[in-house]
């Protein structure tokens, strides 16, 4: 599982005009995991795939795959590498089985049919292999994506926003092909827009912002050291000022004196503990509240406020 399958070194990408797609990004991938990189729109996301998969030609950096250096042993790199890219790229008159088929030929592979029913069958597409792919759902046609993907079995595989466009129950269906691909022993590397699914699926988690890595750790670390707990209590009777019993709490008191506003935990996922002290504290201060509204940052939310944070240090 610590095996690196990926190792990205300095990788630049300066476009004609001075557009600086990537800056100096450093990366290694883990055997077996799934990665999920996230960034806004413009980030660097999808310039960053391209570069692996070689649809964009580094300006300076080094890219080696399964110990193959990309800059020399492109083709033997890329045959372990599979791709579902953002856009719906397929021949939309072609059947599902013959498109699945072609992608592996792509790659040299012999056809192998079985394989084919099997992938299919994975996906849930089996019953509309006969099926012009025009005549197929979105989520249908993101699933064949990724058919053509898996059809020259890469043990590296690219997720470039794989559930765009789909509705909440085909995302769901899929959150479940790709634990199912990770469970075969497949290397993932995802972005989304939808962080929730970076928080269920992910092992690690890479932040990118402006062509440059902010962030890479593990999800439960993230979520630890930077995660945070809010809390507000609402009061029967409005306070002027805070009691010196909560002098020790991270409390603020509302403009009206009817809300004491919490935030702590320090990342160190002791909120909860805190906000129970705190409560035990009013009671022992004869403070009375009618309600108590707790919230622990998401993924989504330790995502935005560090971009935010960076986003005003730039500016």
């Amino acid at each position: 599982m610590n095996d690196p399958i990926l190792n990205i070194t300095g990788l630049t990408k300066v476009y004609t005009g001075g557009v600086k797609a990537l800056d100096r990004v450093d990366l290694s991938i883990r055997k077996g995991e799934i990665f999920a990189l996230l960034g806004p729109n413009g980030a660097g996301k999808t310039t960053l795939i391209g570069a692996v998969c070689g649809l964009v030609r580094p300006s300076a950096g080094t890219i080696s795959a399964f110990g193959y250096d990309l800059a020399r042993d492109w083709r033997k790199a890329r045959s372990r590498i599979g791709l579902v890219p953002q856009e719906l790229s397929t021949d939309m008159f072609e059947t599902v089985w013959r498109a699945v088929s072609y992608s592996r030929g792509l790659f040299g592979h012999a056809p192998d049919p079985e394989l084919i029913a099997q992938i299919l069958k994975n996906l849930s597409l089996y019953e509309k292999k006969d099926s012009q792919i025009r005549e197929l759902s979105g989520g249908m046609k993101r699933r064949v994506l990724i058919a053509k993907a898996l059809a020259h079995e890469p043990d590296l595989l690219f997720l470039d926003e794989p559930t765009a466009g789909v509705d909440v129950e085909l995302r769901k269906g899929m959150w479940d092909q790709i634990a199912a691909l990770r469970e075969r022993g497949t290397t993932i590397i995802l972005t989304t827009h939808y962080i929730e699914e970076a928080e269920l699926m992910a092992d690690r988690v890479g932040i990118i912002r402006g062509g440059r890595i902010l962030m890479v750790e593990d999800k439960d670390t993230i979520m630890q050291r930077m995660g945070t707990t809010e809390a507000v209590i609402t009061l029967n009777q409005p306070l002027t000022d805070l009691p010196g019993a909560l002098g020790d709490f991270p409390v603020t008191l509302g403009e009206d004196g009817l809300q004491l506003c919490y935030r702590g935990g320090n990342g160190q996922g002791k909120g909860s503990e805190e906000v129970a002290a705190l409560t035990k504290a009013l009671i022992g201060a004869g403070i009375d509240y009618r309600s108590i509204d707790v919230h622990d940052s998401s993924l989504e939310d330790i995502f935005v406020d560090l971009v935010s944070e960076h986003e005003e240090e730039a500016a």
